[in-house]
């Protein structure tokens, strides 16, 4: 950034008078018929008090008539983040020439600590304009020179208790030419918070230019520091190369006694380059964050001759540099290899706008409709961008505020607030809301939605008919129990290729349980504009009713941790070429299910169509085609692919957003699935011979291994679009699969 210096219960199973049906996890539905608690026509419901569950009755129709639905209805969009305005925190304060952080510690709301990045001080500044006394607190030993002095700072995970707290900054002592050296060192706070001793340095590396240092530094939610020092100007070649720690972004455990450890799942833990790298291919991650509520971690890298980018960054990731600029070769290179790269959630070209100021997924209170948002900034146009997702689910910017001014960085205060400085303008500003917020009328509680049984949200309201799929998508091993409510006087188109078209108004439910508690309920809309949007809510400890989770968040759930996706993640795997509405096509509901209703047990498509759901007759249910359960008996090589068509064809198929030429659709012959002894084009994971599938051997089968990983190499990738947790038994089914290949088909 050498120009910005110059110048992100359990499902409730009321097993009321039915078979007892065993409910695995989500890739293991088991071989009978599925179990449903929904009491959803107006039949008489089953005597639930009944010690013996009476068996269910083989019908032709599990319902009878089609159930009115009078309350599941599909409400208008939550508000777009609205304009902001920029306030001062303070007057001019001269003494502060150059501010390049600024942070607030967790227990007090009362001051800012701001780096005075050219004469290497921290200086502790009053939040207020009726409280800005400046007091210097603690001055190190920096060389300044561009962009090298004071750089970072971080409280400690226990700052609370031991008062500690860490600075990043530049110094002598390095043995490279120039003598550069990076360090991160530990400070001791004293009991008023106003000075900082010196206790020891934790870390050093030698920085080859007087550029391109990063800086930031901050403790994850894991516990662990991470920093990320850029390409160090003059030696953009070891970005590539992992041992090296210039353009990367790296990860320590830091010991009480001031050494470190290695977390164990760093990518070169155990050998093949320095184990302190978490991640790859940065020029100038002048600035990064962690989303407070999904742990996300979003970085800012500043470009060099053409775009700037915006990354979310994955243990394990390469983001590229210096081999392409943002989503672009870099100059003057053509054609430029990509395999194994992951492309920038957003970049944007020069004009005004000419060095990225990376910044924070907003998580306070005093601006509603930006919750969830990242917020980010331009250095040299001083404007402030809000990034989020369309109604169609793609990356969405729009400007938020102009600030008229350089920004040289964004801050956070304690409670989740938005704050900056101004480059050489001596000033702090706040983030504000621009006017009224606009009116959010979008339900945030499940049991305000239409669509949760009156007094009991835990159950479905009466309108919504219980649907189940023949292949599952893996769910963390969660239960799932799925659900659709149509508009009364609306139909099901269904298309050539078996996928329902559902009408705009209807609404689709699934419950999770993990652990023997209800721990999330998504409900996916298609709005008036044709669009469709997902909603999580989150279910308290005692069941009782689901809040609305705003822009995603992680939590700890049965001894793991849970994602809850934003609206625009969940429109990341419920894809357009898909048709949005995964699982809803006649080969996945070409099956039998139980209907706690009437406790008929009788096949969905049959019982759809005899209800009048669908706009025109399905037919025969035994004529049409049906997905093989992949943890079920048959054939292995139909349960593996139904196992991918279900995990991996929403992205991976004609027209879809996934990368390389494998087309995971069920019904796609299997010589034309672009798959078998086929070469990746996304890298091959250090795999010798690696393919797509290789016949017969699994450990050289990226379908597989992209299935086992635990990094950014995960397919389909970590949350909220993937799992943190192993399929044992999908896993298990594809090594399976890929070892009884003996060759690819001709056919």
């Amino acid at each position: 950034m050498a120009r910005l210096v110059s110048a992100l219960g359990v499902v409730r199973m009321a097993l009321a008078a039915a078979v007892v049906v065993s409910f695995a996890a989500c890739a293991s539905d088991g071989d009978g018929p599925i179990h449903d608690d929904g009491g959803l026509t107006d039949a008489s419901p089953v005597d639930a008090s009944a010690d013996v569950p009476t068996p269910p009755t083989r019908a032709p129709f599990g319902l009878d008539a089609r159930p009115k639905n009078a309350t599941c209805k599909v409400p208008e969009r939550p508000p777009s983040p609205s304009p902001l305005a920029v306030e001062l925190i303070s007057p001019v304060l001269p003494e502060i020439i150059f501010p390049v952080g600024i942070f607030q510690a967790p227990d007090d709301p009362a001051h800012f600590y701001v780096l005075e990045h050219s004469e290497g001080k921290v200086v502790r500044v009053g939040s207020s304009q009726t409280a800005s006394t400046i007091e210097d607190v603690v001055t190190v030993p920096i060389v300044y020179e561009n962009e090298l002095g004071i750089l970072g700072l971080a409280f400690d995970p226990q700052w609370t208790t031991n008062r500690r707290v860490y600075l990043s900054y530049a110094t002598t002592g390095g043995s490279l030419p120039g003598g550069y050296r990076m360090v991160v060192s530990r400070f001791q706070a004293n009991a008023t918070l106003d000075k900082f001793t010196f206790d020891r340095e934790v870390f050093s590396f030698d920085q080859p230019g007087f550029a391109h240092a990063g800086g930031t530094i901050e403790f994850g939610p894991d516990g662990n520091l991470y920093l990320a020092p850029g390409d160090g100007l003059r030696t953009p070649e070891r970005v590539q190369d992992p041992s090296y720690l210039q353009g990367k972004v790296l990860r320590i455990h830091l010991e009480n006694d001031g050494s470190y450890t290695i977390p164990p799942t760093n990518p070169y833990a155990g050998g093949g380059g320095r184990p302190e790298v978490y991640a790859m291919g940065f020029r100038n991650p002048w600035r990064f964050s962690f989303d407070r509520a999904t742990g996300d971690l979003w970085v800012g890298d500043v470009g060099e001759i053409s775009y700037e980018e915006i990354d979310r960054v994955e243990l394990g990731g390469n983001y590229g540099w210096p081999i392409r600029e943002g989503a672009h070769c870099h100059e003057p290179q053509e054609n430029c290899p990509t395999a194994g790269l992951i492309e920038p959630v957003y970049e944007y070209a020069h004009g005004s706008d000419l060095a990225v100021i990376g910044g924070f997924v907003y998580r306070g209170s005093k601006i509603p409709s930006l919750y969830g948002t990242y917020v980010f900034a331009d250095f040299y146009s001083g404007k402030v961008y809000g990034l989020g997702y369309d109604a169609a689910g793609a990356v969405s910017v729009r400007e938020l505020a102009d600030a008229k001014t350089p920004i040289s960085n964004l801050g956070q205060t304690a409670d989740g607030e938005l704050v900056m400085t101004g480059f050489n303008s001596w000033l702090l500003y706040k983030l504000v809301a621009a006017g009224p917020q606009p009116l959010d009328t979008f339900p945030d509680r499940l049991s305000k939605t239409g669509c949760a049984m009156t007094g009991r949200p835990l159950d479905p309201a009466p309108g919504l008919v219980p649907y189940d799929v023949n292949a599952p998508f893996w769910s963390e091993g969660a239960d799932k129990r799925r659900y659709l409510a149509l508009p009364d006087d609306a139909t099901i188109a269904v298309g050539k290729d078996g996928d329902f078209d559902l009408p705009v108004g209807s609404v689709l439910r699934k419950d999770f349980t993990l652990g023997g508690k209800r721990i999330e309920t998504r409900l996916f809309m298609r709005h008036q504009d044709g669009d469709w949007a997902g909603y999580s809510y989150a279910w308290d400890d005692a069941e009782t009713d689901a809040t609305l989770v705003r822009g995603g968040k992680t939590a700890k759930v049965a001894g793991g941790t849970w994602a809850y996706p934003s609206s625009g993640q969940c429109l990341q795997c419920h894809t357009k070429a898909a048709g949005r509405t995964l699982g809803l096509e006649l080969a996945q509901l070409n099956r039998d299910f139980v209907y706690t209703a009437t406790n008929r047990i009788s096949n969905q498509l049959a019982t759809l169509d005899h209800i009048g759901l669908f706009g025109a007759k399905v037919g025969d249910p035994q004529a049409l085609p049906a997905l093989p359960d992949p943890s079920g008996a048959g054939p292995v090589d139909a349960r593996a692919r139904a196992y991918l068509h279900a995990n991996c064809s929403f992205c991976h198929r004609p027209e879809g957003p996934g990368r390389g030429t494998a087309n995971w659709l069920y019904d796609t012959p299997w010589a034309g699935a672009g798959a078998c002894d086929v070469e990746p084009v996304a890298g091959d994971l250090g795999v010798t011979g690696a393919r797509l599938v290789k016949p017969g051997a699994p450990d050289q089968s990226l379908a597989l291994l992209r299935l086992r990983a635990q990094n950014a190499a995960r397919m389909p990738p970590f949350p909220p679009l993937g799992s943190r947790r192993l399929d044992a038994s999908g896993s298990a089914l594809l090594d399976t699969w890929i070892r009884g290949l003996s060759t690819c088909p001709s056919k």
